[in-house]
């Protein structure tokens, strides 16, 4: 059976295909432009990174220190289904919430301007599905680094990393997280969630 492992670079990062490459006789000095699609290698490559189980697993560790859910707008209520700050419309980002200001949303709580950044201009992707909220995630845990380090099973470097966007999660055992004027999960908790999601850290 063959190897249907997707090749990564060092740092973890999946390569992807991009182009067929084709000879070009010597006698034939034109020059050729190749025009690569970046933001389709971008997603492609955020695809694969989102199949790597410990990636996976954090993710869902991520939206259960969120306490929300893919169709939640700031300040929906959890368990209440007719809440209206939750939203049926993933076609774009959903906008402000309860306070009419503040613009985290869905499982990940991404803001209208991580969503334009991370999904509209490195991905070229225009809804808000939960597909979408999924890749741009991911692609926030790339900026940090932090996909590098659960592709090595480096959990605690995950934390350090990803708990500058997450506000939620703690840096790493008895330090607290980042923003101390909000609620965030402890260390030990957030480990023990992302193993029973079938991670694995060293």
């Amino acid at each position: 059976m063959a190897d249907t492992t997707p090749l990564v670079s060092e740092s973890g990062t999946p390569l992807i295909k991009v182009a067929e490459k084709t000879t070009t006789p010597t006698t034939d000095r034109r020059i050729k432009v190749v025009n690569v699609d970046k933001k389709a290698v971008r997603r492609a490559q955020n695809e694969e990174l989102l199949k790597n189980v410990n990636i996976k697993a954090f993710l869902g560790m991520i939206v259960w220190a969120e306490g929300g859910g893919y169709d939640f707008m700031y300040g929906a209520i959890k368990g209440k289904k007719n809440d209206k700050w939750r939203f049926t419309d993933y076609s774009t980002h959903p906008g402000p919430g309860r306070d009419h200001h503040t613009t985290a949303a869905g499982a990940y709580q991404i803001t209208k301007g991580t969503w334009e950044d991370h999904g509209i201009k490195m991905m070229g992707l225009s809804d808000f599905s939960p597909h979408t909220q999924d890749l741009i995630a991911v692609d926030v845990l790339r900026r940090m680094k932090a996909t590098d380090a659960l592709v090595n099973s480096n959990f605690l470097g995950a934390m350090q990393r990803a708990s500058y966007p997450w506000a939620s999660l703690e840096q790493g055992p008895g330090i607290g997280n980042r923003y101390p004027k909000q609620p965030y999960r402890k260390y030990q908790d957030c480990l023990a969630k992302y193993k029973e999601l079938g991670g694995e850290a060293k």
